[in-house]
């Protein structure tokens, strides 16, 4: 078994992939047999939410994504209430993005969510799946004044050094790679996904975006997360089924499933 441990599910465009039904076949074909679905703003809590209803395999997460403006906020309420469905196994993705504000000097906003988030994580039991961008620093320093410690979670789509992602594991998160791990000029990223213990590391599309190799460009979909999984096998010289199963259990580890 492999485990999708990111994606956007609701918004893959039908045209490129097919339906949902289809995708979820076509993942199963390739080995994927569950698929954790990500909201990134209020939004889409109840269609990830939807999805999980309606397919077995199918997990959610919900958050407000640190790119979503300032002006988008929600109450503890209002996050407690729709985090609190049984499927809902994540808050996320949140997290820091300075990327995308270059030039805005006052990120104060950006902390006061990631701090609520962190909050309810902390108060429901439920992991945190992290986006970082520009912002790594502040992120990890928030994640341990917060006490993120507590409920652990997913350094999802990690693009960092090594170092970054031990400091991530001293605290209890696991480490997500995505197709770009697959990337030819992702050497870094390689040397990373070599170094770090097994029992670390995560997998994941973010689909539709970060298609791995040989569907660089293309629409991304939860099956090749297949394509991630042969890639770590073949830097850390292991049998696919080796990769597979230990992602699967570390995934199933976090999320007591």
């Amino acid at each position: 078994m492999i485990v999708d441990s990111h994606c956007h599910l609701n918004i893959l465009p039908e045209d490129k992939v097919g339906n949902v039904d289809e995708v979820i076949a076509k993942a199963k074909e390739l080995g994927v047999e569950r698929i954790l679905c990500v909201a990134i703003n209020p939004e889409q809590w109840q269609e990830v939410i939807a999805l999980a209803d309606n397919y077995e395999c199918v997990y959610a997460a919900i958050g407000v994504h640190p790119c979503e403006e300032k002006s988008v906020l929600v109450s503890d309420e209002e996050l407690i209430k729709a985090a609190s469905h049984p499927k809902v196994i994540a808050i996320g993705e949140v997290g820091l993005d300075y990327f995308h504000f270059e030039g805005e000097e006052d990120m104060t906003w950006q902390h006061n969510r990631f701090k609520q988030h962190i909050r309810i994580a902390k108060q429901l039991d439920k992991p945190l799946i992290i986006h970082t961008r520009n912002s790594t620093p502040d992120c990890l320093s928030i994640l341990k004044q917060e006490g993120a410690q507590e409920v652990g979670g997913i350094m999802h789509c990690f693009v960092e050094d090594l170092a970054t992602a031990e400091q991530a594991i001293e605290i209890g998160f696991y480490i997500s790679f995505s197709g770009i791990v697959t990337f030819k000029n992702a050497k870094e990223l390689k040397t990373v996904a070599q170094a770090l213990p097994l029992d670390k590391i995560l997998v994941e599309t973010d689909s539709p975006y970060l298609a791995p190799m040989p569907f660089r460009g293309k629409t991304n979909q939860p099956g090749y997360t297949h394509y991630v999984v042969q890639e770590i096998a073949d830097l850390k010289s292991l049998p696919f089924d080796t990769v597979a199963d230990a992602t699967t259990a570390n995934f199933n580890r976090l999320f007591k499933l």
